[in-house]
């Protein structure tokens, strides 16, 4: 991933994100605009998605370690 890609921040990718899906579902774009903003929104995905998984092993690691090592949903 690109690294300014990488400094954006999840909330502002999901928001740009947002924008771009407006922008796609009001049509009245040129197919090469059209193409240029599904082109955006797939990296912007990629963004939020890095940042979800992220989050996703912080917490994964946090609830191991108050369970003592134990891998979540394991007994």
């Amino acid at each position: 991933m690109p690294e300014t890609e990488t400094a954006l921040g999840y909330e502002q990718a999901r928001d740009e994100l947002i924008e771009v899906v407006r922008k796609l579902e009001a049509g009245g774009t040129s197919l090469e605009d059209s193409l240029a903003l599904w082109e955006r929104g797939e990296e912007l995905a990629k963004v939020c998605r890095h940042w979800l998984e992220g989050a996703r092993a912080r917490l994964d690691s946090a609830l191991a370690a108050r369970d003592g090592g134990a891998e979540p949903g394991r007994e």
